[in-house]
């Protein structure tokens, strides 16, 4: 009687926001999300070898990451959805085949067009890795969502600091066909038996507190638009960010730094995102979601200046390190915002459709700063761009700001009377 009561208690405190089996299920989640996280950015280092062995210009050498990209959008909103229905143990399961299965067949691929489909697979399942993730740690959180979130999205940049470096290392003595080959048969034996870990779901009594706190209409414009202007202003964060993180390496073997002095830069980059992606998490749940993510825009802007105006060995390495702080915590804002305005029920499908479109602005910023350097034979105006892009992202995060103010405003006023 006892031990079946300390069950019924164990089982109680499982499905309570906040509770230490939900900071169990984050740490494990972040986890899962850094290992996954591979496949963004794999290709990212094996670029310029790529290049070279399939005789092809720098935007055709590009399209396997904006492949990668497309995949892993279609991934983030279609494993979104799937976890909104089944949990998040269905997705992570797809992602454990179709990553193995994406890698082992880029490693044997005897041509660009075979090695780009087979990224189509390899972002796929790191889609699950990332909008999925965050939707789901989201429901076991009300006090903390906001750092719950960013943590386990920050497994993405965790990924980023980590992998290019075991990557680069890796090349010299396998290439990077055997590379591949490896990194598929490694993440099918982890993310398989790992997925059953996550495979308790939030009690309808979490759901139904979480939706407690959704603000509605605060943002004093419809769900509808509010959506779409999210998913413009991730589009055209991503195109800015994009130009830095997809081609850094590149950019360093052009200045005759060597691409393994811009994959150290990769991952100071995202060894560094990850700090400012996990201060944000405290930023937002002290100021909300909105105001965290103006605030990330305009430094990221302010960054992608500095590219302007340094290119020294030195002060790229210090660029990129600023570059890495002020814009880690932008995408997961989008996160956060969705579940602060936006029903829980539907956290996967839109976080899913908003993610979608900062890996869309990835991956078409990526290909387009590759035709930029192509025509112009230099980076800057690419850079340029993406300091454009941004400049549009912060209108679209200010005027959410001034209209959910003028909208709590308003509401105060009716209450008022």
């Amino acid at each position: 009687m006892v031990f079946s009561t300390s069950l019924a208690a164990g089982t109680a405190d499982a499905h309570t926001p906040d509770s230490p089996y939900a900071f169990f299920r984050m740490g494990l989640s972040l986890l899962i999300a850094s290992i996954a996280g591979v496949g963004m950015w794999a290709v990212i280092v094996v670029l310029p070898q790529v290049q070279a062995e399939f005789g092809v210009d720098r935007a055709a050498a590009s399209m396997p990451y904006t492949v990668t990209m497309l995949g892993f959008a279609a991934g983030t909103i279609g494993l979104g959805r799937l976890a909104d229905r089944a949990g998040i143990m269905a997705p992570l399961l797809i992602a454990g085949l179709s990553q193995g299965v994406g890698f082992v067949l880029a490693g044997f691929a005897p041509s660009l067009l075979v090695f780009s489909a087979a990224h189509l697979l390899i972002g796929l399942g790191s889609g699950a890795g990332f909008g999925p993730m965050m939707a789901d740690i989201s429901h076991w959180f009300m006090k903390r969502r906001g750092m719950a979130v960013v943590i386990v999205a920050s497994g993405n940049y965790v990924a980023g600091a980590v992998w290019p470096l075991v990557i680069n290392a890796a090349l010299p003595h396998m290439g990077w066909r055997s590379s591949y080959e490896a990194i598929g048969l490694l993440l099918a034996a982890v993310l398989l038996p790992a997925a059953f870990f996550l495979r308790r779901r939030p009690s309808a009594h979490m759901i139904a507190a979480a939706a407690s706190q959704v603000v509605g209409h605060g943002a004093g414009i419809s769900r509808r638009l509010l959506l779409a202007l999210l998913i413009l202003a991730g589009f055209s964060c991503c195109m800015a960010m994009s130009m830095p993180q997809v081609h850094i390496v590149a950019y360093c073997g052009d200045l005759g730094y060597g691409p393994a002095r811009g994959a150290e830069m990769l991952s100071l980059m995202l060894f560094l995102g990850v700090a400012s992606r996990i201060g944000s998490g405290f930023v937002a749940d002290a100021i909300g979601g909105i105001p965290t993510l103006l605030i990330g825009s305009f430094m990221q802007g302010l960054a992608l200046l500095l590219y302007l105006y340094f290119d020294g060995l030195t002060s790229l390495y210090v660029v990129s390190g600023i570059f890495g702080l002020f814009q880690g915590g932008i995408v997961p804002m989008y996160a956060v915002i969705c579940r602060e305005l936006l029903p829980p029920k539907e956290a996967g499908a839109k976080i899913g459709l908003v993610v979608a479109a900062t890996i869309l602005g990835m991956a078409f910023g990526g290909y387009a700063s590759g035709v930029i350097f192509d025509l112009t034979g230099s980076y800057r105006m690419a850079f340029l761009n993406g300091v454009l892009w941004n400049a549009l992202n912060l209108a679209i995060a200010a005027w959410l700001l001034l209209r959910r103010r003028s909208g709590s405003q308003h509401a105060a006023l009716t209450t008022g009377a």
